[in-house]
């Protein structure tokens, strides 16, 4: 291992789903501690903590830090949509790489359930919610589509690239998440665990066709965090904590380039394949390589296009892609084994870290009746709708 090398020196998501008796910091404080556990380290050893909760929760680290050990260090409150979680990651990943500390901690929590659609609003002197985004019943026209909410954008998104290549059909969307759904049932800490039928996904209620309301992330309560060490500091550790350790072989986030085109809505697969691009290059792999993906489902629409976008198939052959059964825990390229934000669940900030642990599992062989055997390399992606992606490749401990 390498002095400048970065490993995931221990790793925890709770259970997704509804914690009624936990508030925020409870859950996050959890995590933490799970970290630590799974680490085999204190806090005392941390250089650095990064957190992040999106809904509301200002100053998350500094009241983790009450909960968990308040030891001086600096604490850094982080918040990028959907990619809040892999943001905390590689901010502690940043500030080793920087020589500031030799240990750091990340943490991503939420809680949502409850709330109701994502990207939604009470009406104005109503209980009901309605699926408006920030301007209430019309969301403003400017730009391609006309619509910053999520259901509406990824949406569009979808049937654009249907239209673009053929072949994107409502059955094939519903079967993807009929895919995520029969894998969460492997899952123990998803917050649902039913597999689900064609015709129950597709009878399903109709959110932003094509996707079906079983077709879209999951709204729930959870956290996860990660504890994160430098090569050199790993060498002076046990040879179980030398083992179980998970190389972060690239570690990267972008933002939309632009683009004259449209500036309202984000360009969710331009700074896509741009992090994909980086990530492969900072790790010395391709897609080929690759034994398992955590990718940004948050509808199944996401999901197909993101399998274009990461290069895992040619472009324009997400479709035939998919009917190869190569995403399916079988398959050549397992995709959400974990079972997706579809099932899995999609606590906001903590999906980044969560995708991160499921990786991070299979690579070190302790992701039970889940797992795929002999997985050397992974990859964990995510997505900001507000304009971020997070993508990071893992490697197996050489150990």
């Amino acid at each position: 291992m390498a002095a400048d090398d970065i490993y995931i020196l221990g790793i925890v998501m709770t259970k997704f789903g509804k914690h009624p008796d936990k508030d925020t910091v409870d859950l996050a404080a959890e995590a933490a501690m799970g970290a630590l556990k799974d680490a085999g380290v204190t806090m005392a050893d941390m250089g650095v903590l990064a957190a992040g909760c999106l809904m509301g929760q200002g100053g998350i680290g500094q009241q983790i830090q009450k909960q968990v050990g308040q030891t001086g260090i600096p604490v850094y409150n982080v918040s990028n949509a959907c990619a809040t979680g892999a943001t905390a990651l590689r901010t502690a990943v940043m500030a080793i790489k920087a020589g500031e500390t030799d240990m750091g901690l990340a943490v991503g929590v939420e809680k949502l359930a409850g709330v109701g659609l994502l990207g939604a609003r009470p009406a104005s002197n109503s209980k009901e919610w309605t699926p408006s985004g920030r301007f209430g019943a019309v969301t403003g026209t400017d730009g391609r589509i006309g619509t910053d909410n999520m259901p509406g954008t990824f949406a569009q998104v979808g049937m654009e690239y249907g239209h673009k290549y053929g072949g994107a059909t409502f059955e094939l969307f519903a079967k993807i998440a009929e895919k995520n759904h029969a894998h969460s049932t492997l899952n123990p800490l998803a917050a649902y665990q039913k597999r689900m039928t064609l015709d129950e996904i597709m009878n399903d209620v109709m959110i932003a066709y094509p996707n079906t309301r079983s077709m879209c992330s999951a709204n729930c309560d959870g956290a996860a965090a990660a504890v994160v060490v430098s090569g050199e500091k790993l060498k002076t550790l046990s040879k179980e904590q030398q083992r179980r350790a998970v190389k972060v072989s690239a570690s990267v986030l972008t933002s939309d380039p632009y683009q004259e085109a449209c500036q309202v809505l984000p360009d969710v697969n331009t700074l896509t394949r741009i992090a994909a691009k980086k990530a492969y290059e900072q790790a010395g792999v391709g897609p080929e390589d690759l034994n398992l993906v955590e990718l940004h489902d948050c509808f199944a629409t996401a999901e197909l296009v993101h399998y274009d976008n990461l290069m895992l198939c040619e472009e324009g052959g997400a479709v035939d892609f998919f009917n190869s059964g190569a995403t399916w825990r079988t398959g050549k390229t397992p995709v959400n084994v974990s079972g997706g934000l579809e099932s899995k669940g999609h606590p906001i900030a903590a999906t980044g870290i969560a995708n991160i642990w499921e990786v991070c599992h299979h690579l070190r062989g302790e992701a039970g009746d889940r797992q795929i055997e002999g997985a050397k390399v992974g990859l964990a992606h995510v997505i900001g709708l507000g304009s971020a992606c997070g993508v990071h490749i893992l490697e197996k401990s050489a150990l």
